[in-house]
């Protein structure tokens, strides 16, 4: 486990906890050991935060490229913090750009360690569930472990898009699903297309978001 991540178990975490008070459901769906992709809805920034507060195990989340490429003291920190908590650098362009996400997740995951992946790519705009891309079908079945569906709840009123600072008193709800095996399926993109629809599905039964089927519009960075 990275230090800064220690660090944050034992400090940040139990913050978090008391502060947002999350009602936490299936944690025994997550292994004790071993990799395994946790993939679930994005709501808020609060989402990794509230996640990382209930998993007693490193998460290395998929973060977005421009969190390690800013300038300044500000860009500088951001990259240390990333760096810090081991988080994976996506690049949100597509090509074989994005790819190095796998490049990168896949070690961890035969490592033993979790991935934390968001398939719709983005936050919702407005709270519904929103088609997901087919990153965490892919790399479930390259890295040969389960997918884990996650969906939280209320994260959007705790840390709105846009706000800084979080909100405190509204209630967090974050549940986890039994998972979800992969294994054996085709690696050809109509077998990922299903094998994403299925797991989104999962997720929509966790959160009882109202589903969108097409991609979520992409926020500028």
């Amino acid at each position: 486990m990275p230090l800064l991540y220690t660090i944050g178990q034992y400090t940040v975490a139990p913050a978090v906890r008391l502060a947002f008070r999350p009602t936490v459901d299936g944690l025994e769906h997550v292994p004790a050991s071993g990799g395994a992709v946790l993939a679930g809805n994005h709501l808020s920034v609060a989402d990794e935060y509230v996640m990382g507060a209930v998993v007693p195990r490193h998460i290395a989340f998929w973060a977005k490229s421009e969190y390690f490429t800013g300038t300044g003291v500000r860009g500088w920190a951001m990259k240390s913090l990333m760096r810090g908590l081991g988080a994976i650098e996506v690049n949100r362009a597509g090509g074989r750009a994005a790819l190095t996400a796998l490049d990168a997740a896949i070690p961890a995951l035969r490592g033993g360690d979790l991935v934390g992946v968001y398939p719709e790519g983005t936050r919702s705009p407005d709270g519904r569930l929103y088609r997901g891309r087919t990153g965490a079908a892919r790399l479930a079945l390259l890295a040969e472990v389960r997918v884990i569906p996650v969906g939280v709840i209320g994260t959007e009123k705790v840390h709105p898009i846009g706000k800084v600072i979080p909100k405190f008193g509204p209630r967090v709800t974050i549940r986890f699903g039994k998972p979800m095996d992969f294994t054996g399926r085709p690696l050809d993109s109509s077998s990922l297309r299903a094998m994403t629809d299925e797991l989104m599905a999962e997720i929509q039964k966790l959160t009882g978001q109202q589903y969108v089927g097409r991609y979520a519009p992409r926020r500028s960075p």
